[in-house]
């Protein structure tokens, strides 16, 4: 007989002396959760509590919840693809609107295969019928080898490839009415659960639309972003050319090529994208007086506005920087967010009638004393003061640099807005392609507790915060950029993974935030290692690392 135990469910304690499934937790329809948190820790449904427990029922307001939502549903589109297209194999990456990409993967030397309005209808019509008859996922545990012959029968050379870097012996693999796929982590119990999704045809592909906690488990509406899907389209086209577009090719560059040479082409990537950007502005510089720079947390905007600077100085420009954060008003007098504290992201936190009136007053030519805002004082103080010649743009990069608002009295002929990210088009294999938005958060984490001594996990606690300040005041502003400058290096997970291993195995299983940790981890865990030591000390990622140039700049 098993030992009594007790589970915590909501106001509620339940009382049980044998094992109980999440699932049979559950009253009324099962289908309206996702999965659920036992002591913090996410697990499926199907998962049997046998000890003393807080158990959390998860829905997709939950952000855990809607990362596994997405996954099962890239199983049921691929499932139903195999099903409706057996002779294709598709590929999934993540595209605008926060939504995911289907594509038609075409063999090397074969012409191009697309998806079209009628397959897109088949393709719809085998996902419903497989959401309706509610298929269970069973999970089944093999040994790589038999995981690998299984891929070789399927001919999935992709999975086979990321095979070797797996440090377990063996592979989780979900059983679906015969149907067999990985999507490397914790799925719904049965089809049934992913009732809420919308899919499109668009461009070569399909766009598959589903909930997103940041709307209260909704699906946000449609935004075509043309300039994001082109910056998509490019990032993948390059990493396509130079094989570094999935783990096992970038891992091979690594153990093939060395170091060096993968570093140094990654690189010159930057060099390239800087120099094209540079001479946008040099073609124009007669009109160019404001350069804005802007983009999402942990872009790289600090390396890349020096970078840009110095570039620019190249073609006989001597551009001069100017801090945003110089303008923020008083701390008395900063608007209150909604949990009552001030609100340093908003517009309104910024003297927004000075910063346009000193901007427009030195593109004019006349001397201007700037503030300097003292962060002890809680105010402006006096700064320098300045006197522009022609050939002196000014650069700023901020959250609100690319709003109009900002700098609304200075004429767009006279503005050349950058938006800067780093544009991930990486993929564990076909099915599984590697978060944009991880990316940054690994970035952040190594970052933090270079420069700031916090942990992962409180970076991680700040995280939902500042990707709802992205949501609302700097996305939106990047189809009005004039260039895009994507960050990513290739290499840079290799790198990152030695610093952002240990500080994430750190976060403990009693955690609210070892679920995310929990996920970083598992995509880390495929990059070999790699030496930073012959990173560039210009490089944006010495800005996460250390070791940058311009670090006292």
């Amino acid at each position: 007989m098993s030992n009594p135990f007790t589970l915590k469910i909501g106001d509620k304690e339940l009382h049980f002396e044998k094992k109980v499934k999440l699932l049979d937790l559950i009253e009324g329809d099962q289908h309206r959760y996702i999965c659920a948190t036992v002591n913090n820790h996410v697990r499926d449904l199907n998962y049997e509590v046998f000890y003393d427990a807080q158990v959390d029922l998860l829905d997709t307001t939950d952000y855990n919840s809607i990362k596994i939502y997405e996954r099962s549903l890239r199983y049921i589109v691929a499932m139903a693809a195999h099903r409706a297209f057996p002779k294709y194999h598709v590929k999934f990456s993540y595209n605008v609107s926060r939504s995911i990409y289907l594509t038609i993967v075409t063999e090397k030397g074969k012409q191009p295969r697309y998806f079209n309005a009628s397959e897109t209808k088949i393709l719809k019509q085998h996902i419903d019928s497989i959401v309706q008859a509610d298929f269970p996922l069973v999970k089944k545990v093999v040994p790589n080898d038999e995981a690998k012959k299984i891929y070789k029968e399927r001919g999935q050379q992709d999975k086979i490839d990321i095979l070797k870097y797996r440090p377990e012996k063996t592979v989780h693999l979900y059983d679906c009415d015969g149907y067999l796929d990985y999507m490397y982590g914790v799925m719904v119990p049965s089809t049934g659960h992913i009732k809420d999704y919308k899919i499109t045809l668009y461009g070569h592909g399909i766009i598959i639309q589903y909930p997103r906690s940041e709307e209260k488990g909704k699906i946000p509406a449609f935004e075509d972003d043309k300039v994001f899907a082109d910056t998509l389209r490019a990032s993948y086209k390059w990493a396509k050319m130079v094989k570094a577009d999935t783990i096992a090719s970038i891992n091979k560059h690594v153990e093939d090529d060395g170091p060096i040479d993968f570093i140094n082409m990654c690189e010159q990537h930057h060099n390239n994208m800087l120099a094209e950007v540079g001479n946008k502005i040099k073609e124009n510089a007669d009109q160019i007086k404001l350069i804005c720079i802007a983009g999402p947390s942990s872009s790289g905007k600090t390396t890349f506005a020096n970078r840009l600077r110095v570039e620019l100085m190249s073609l006989g420009l001597r551009p001069i920087r100017i801090s945003i954060d110089d303008y923020y008003l008083p701390k008395s007098q900063v608007p209150l967010n909604e949990d009552g504290k001030p609100d340093l992201e908003c517009l309104e936190a910024l003297d927004v009638e000075l910063f346009n009136q000193n901007m427009c007053d030195l593109i004019n030519g006349e001397e201007v004393t700037l503030p300097k805002y003292d962060f002890k004082l809680g105010k402006q103080v006096k700064g320098r003061t300045l006197k522009l010649s022609d050939d002196q743009p000014l650069i700023i990069e901020g959250i609100h640099a690319l709003n109009e608002k900002l700098t609304s009295s200075i004429a767009r002929s006279q503005k050349f807005k950058i938006f800067i990210a780093p544009q991930a088009q990486i993929n564990l294999d076909n099915h599984n392609p590697i978060s944009l938005t991880d990316l940054r958060l690994m970035r952040r984490i190594v970052r933090d507790f270079k420069f700031r001594n916090a942990s992962a996990e409180e970076t991680i606690s700040m995280w939902k915060d500042v990707r709802r300040g992205e949501f609302k005041w700097i996305y939106k502003t990047q189809e009005n950029a004039d260039y895009v400058f994507n960050s990513l290096q290739a290499y840079e997970l290799c790198v990152l993974k030695k610093y952002a291993l240990p500080l994430l195995k750190q976060i403990s299983i009693d955690s609210d935030y070892f679920p995310v940790a929990e996920r970083l981890i598992r995509s880390l865990k495929y990059f070999v290692d790699m030496d930073d030591k012959w990173i560039p000390n210009n490089s944006i990622i010495r800005e996460f690392i250390g070791g940058s140039c311009f670090q006292d700049v």
